[in-house]
């Protein structure tokens, strides 16, 4: 027994606390305590973290970010140092890299796997005399490059995110938080994983990275940058998206993006100037230059198309005009071509817009939208026959079952074909078009319908349609006159009559109800009671009503 007991003790000795190293009284200075807060200065939570570069760079886990507006992180000697961005993020392993005002210590990471059996450290926030240590039990690779450790060792309390550090004084990890205070084996986290972190231009709408709301750190990819720009713009506020901006023309100060994104942002306030200096300045940097000018025609044709009601004087469609054909003089493109034909078409040359639609039309670019251009140059040219086959054309760039981007294209060519009195083919687009915009189909497209079928002659359908917007909007009395009305036209006039009351009941002031209430009870042969509801709308000025009374007496 006397034999055994010390290999027993020494088997022991990793899992409990060993005499300081060498490197702990340096290696404090980085590590800190972490505090965030809400927007109202509430504190969310607290953890610790570690430096791990000069310039601010810091690790720590992610959950105390979640919901904070602001965080600070207070070091070894107490001094507090503002988060100013977040670096990257992973959710899975609870790590986040950030980056903090001020010059920091950092420690150095291990680049090295940490073999099992080896010796580590926890190394508290605060110095301490003796530093908790463990052994390495387990080094399971992920990613195909970082390591998860497993460590026999007593986490004391609040020292999650805390470094873990080989003899050589590196950092090899980052602990996780453990299942209980009580347990003898932990983890941690590949600390070069978590330096490791960045965001990606698709990264920036992550769902995890949106559950803080401070600053993101744009990646340090230009073309990364841009698409981080880009993938902001429809997530992010206007504040966060108009402070990334500014953020990225500090770091990349001759890239042209910047610039265009200010533009856009400042066309959508209002401040045409700065837009206008902005797009200047797009141009001077940008390497492609009709790039520049394309994006430049685009936004004052945007102006002067949408904004027209607020006027910039330096702004025009001649300016959209010039600045498009510059740009496909040095670079022709068929997307200049268009726009060019776009520009046109607003100047009510409707002509010359024709002209380009149709050459493209032939062109690669050739698609739906431009059959439908042509369509409606030929429409402002009072040339229906051109028109509705230019629609057809527009319709045989799709096939059937349709999908709903052909549904803007349909309703076009339904209400063209009414124009043009074809009504049972119109019937047949608002069909389709029922078909796929069902879930935003309203009264007013059964209405729309009901007509066009009444002049088609489809009157069972009609009564289907109107009785369909009735159902949907049962306090329009319009509704119930027009349902009236056919009815009468079809000889139903038992239900007419039952229709004009359902009016009334609605708004016992409607003279249309009680126009059709009396032209019903007259054909029914009820002219004594039919005359009385006659005289009524005549007698709140309906205007028919009095005609009437004179045909029926």
């Amino acid at each position: 027994m006397k034999k055994i007991l010390p290999i027993l003790l020494l088997a022991v000795l990793p899992a409990i606390t060993m005499a300081q190293p060498s490197w702990v009284k340096k290696a404090t200075k980085s590590v800190f305590t972490l505090k965030t807060f809400a927007e109202d200065g509430s504190l969310i939570g607290s953890s610790n973290g570690f430096f791990t570069s000069a310039n601010g760079d810091a690790v720590s886990n992610y959950t105390p970010f979640k919901g904070a507006s602001r965080a600070v992180v207070i070091d070894a000697s107490g001094k507090e140092l503002q988060v100013v961005s977040i670096v990257g993020v992973n959710d899975m392993y609870d790590v986040v890299k950030f980056r903090v005002s001020g010059k920091t210590q950092p420690l150095i990471i291990s680049a090295a796997t940490t073999p099992v059996g080896s010796q580590v450290w926890l190394l508290p926030y605060h110095e301490v005399k003796n530093v908790p240590a463990g052994t390495v039990r387990k080094a399971e690779t992920f990613q195909n490059e970082y390591e998860y450790y497993t460590v026999a060792m007593s986490m004391p309390a609040n020292t999650v995110s805390t470094p873990l550090i080989n003899q050589a004084g590196e950092v090899v990890g980052m602990m996780q938080q453990p299942a209980s205070d009580k347990d003898t084996l932990n983890y941690a986290v590949s600390a070069r994983f978590a330096d490791s972190l960045k965001i990606t231009g698709f990264g920036m709408n992550e769902a995890t990275l949106m559950e803080t709301k401070i600053k993101k750190e744009l990646p340090d990819d230009m073309k990364e940058a841009v698409l981080a720009l880009y993938m902001a713009s429809s997530r992010q506020d206007s504040a966060a998206y108009v402070n990334l901006i500014e953020d990225f023309i500090q770091k990349f100060p001759n890239a042209p993006e910047g610039f265009m994104y200010r533009a856009q942002v400042k066309a959508s306030e209002n401040d045409f100037a700065t837009a206008e200096r902005n797009m200047e300045l797009a141009i001077k940097y940008s390497l492609q230059k009709d790039d520049a000018h394309y994006n430049y025609a685009r936004m004052i044709y945007n102006h002067e198309i949408f904004q027209a009601d607020k006027p910039y004087a330096n702004w025009s469609l001649d300016k959209a005009l010039e600045e498009i054909r510059l740009a496909n003089t040095l670079n022709p493109q068929l997307i200049y071509r268009q726009m060019e034909a776009n520009i046109l078409f607003g100047q009510k040359k409707y002509n010359e817009a024709y002209d380009i639609y149709n050459q493209l039309t032939s062109s690669n670019l050739k698609g739906a939208e431009l059959f439908y251009s042509a369509a409606r140059c030929k429409e402002m040219l009072k040339d229906s026959t051109a028109m509705l086959a230019l629609l057809d054309s527009t319709m045989n760039c799709f096939t059937k079952p349709y999908l709903k981007e052909a549904a803007p294209y349909l309703w076009a060519r339904a209400q063209a074909r009414v124009q043009a009195k074809k009504y049972r083919e119109a019937v047949s687009d608002m069909n389709d078009y029922e078909e796929l915009m069902m879930a935003n189909i309203n009264d007013n497209f059964y209405y729309i319908r009901h007509q066009a079928e009444v002049d088609g002659r489809l009157y069972q359908q009609a009564l289907n349609d109107i009785t369909r917007a009735i159902v949907m909007n049962p306090k329009e009395t319009f509704y119930y006159a027009e349902k009236a009305s056919l009815e009468i036209r079809v000889g139903l006039y038992d239900n007419a009559i039952l229709t004009a009351k359902e009016c009334l009941t609605v708004d016992p002031n409607d003279s249309d109800g009680y126009m059709f209430l009396g032209v019903a009870q007259c054909l029914k042969g009820n002219k004594k009671e039919g005359i009385t509801n006659l005289q009524k709308a005549k007698d709140m000025g309906n205007l028919q009503a009095e005609k009437l009374i004179e045909k029926y007496k």
